[in-house]
């Protein structure tokens, strides 16, 4: 991969967007990361629209947008949910990476080349008890992702999701134990995956290896995926 392209990192400062960061920075590309923490290039909230267009005018046109921005949500019974609860998931989960693609889209399909992965989730294709409004926003990027990847397949745009299971990053700190263990133990290795093995899906998904596959997802779960 040419050292000339430029990636955007959403939830770059720890977990899944570091480790894309890290292991893109390796392939000699620029990378950006934004997040709410310091420890980002940017500070950013992604589910603020007009934050993520004036970040776009800022920084100009990226080849590669990979949107790994998240929140746990409520961890309870549905019907002890809040209505505010679920709007900000939505918020940050499905809108958050509508916004950045909006933003970013453009550019890459006036390039003619462009990757944008999303991070969803197991949970969006099985559904994990108490965490409804994870499970939907997820499932919802998933089914975005399928839409966008149709849209752009005639302009070298290139628009993928991972659908990992459980993996050891600080987000699943903020996960009732009680829910990590049962997820836990849906995967048949009997391991969380490593933020690293995550990563490294996500290189080969923004790189010129992959040119005849969009709108896909790929699962990365010690095996518990079932389709």
């Amino acid at each position: 991969m040419s050292a000339a392209r430029r990636a955007l990192i959403t939830g770059g400062a720890s977990g899944l967007g570091a480790a894309a960061a890290e292991r893109l920075r390796a392939d000699g590309i620029e990378v950006i990361t934004v997040d709410l923490s310091d420890a980002a290039d940017r500070a950013l909230d992604v589910s603020d629209d007009a934050a993520v267009r004036a970040l776009a005018e800022a920084i100009g046109p990226v080849d590669i947008l990979v949107n790994c921005a998240g929140i746990v949500g409520p961890n309870k019974p549905l019907v002890e949910t809040t209505a505010d609860e679920w709007r900000r998931t939505v918020d940050v989960n499905l809108m958050g990476t509508v916004s950045t693609i909006r933003a970013f889209a453009p550019g890459m399909v006036a390039k003619g080349w462009g990757r944008i992965v999303n991070l969803a989730s197991m949970a969006g294709k099985d559904g994990n008890p108490n965490l409804a409004a994870y499970s939907a926003t997820k499932g919802a990027v998933i089914a975005l992702t399928k839409s966008v990847g149709k849209e752009l397949a005639q302009t070298g745009v290139l628009v993928n999701v991972i659908a990992p299971a459980v993996i050891d990053t600080p987000m699943n700190a903020k996960t009732d134990p009680g829910v990590l263990q049962y997820i836990t133990d849906l995967i048949p290795m009997k391991r969380v995956g490593r933020a690293d093995e995550v990563a490294e899906l996500i290189a080969w998904l923004t790189s010129d290896r992959v040119s005849f596959s969009t709108g896909a997802v790929y699962d990365i779960s010690g095996g518990r995926a079932t389709y």
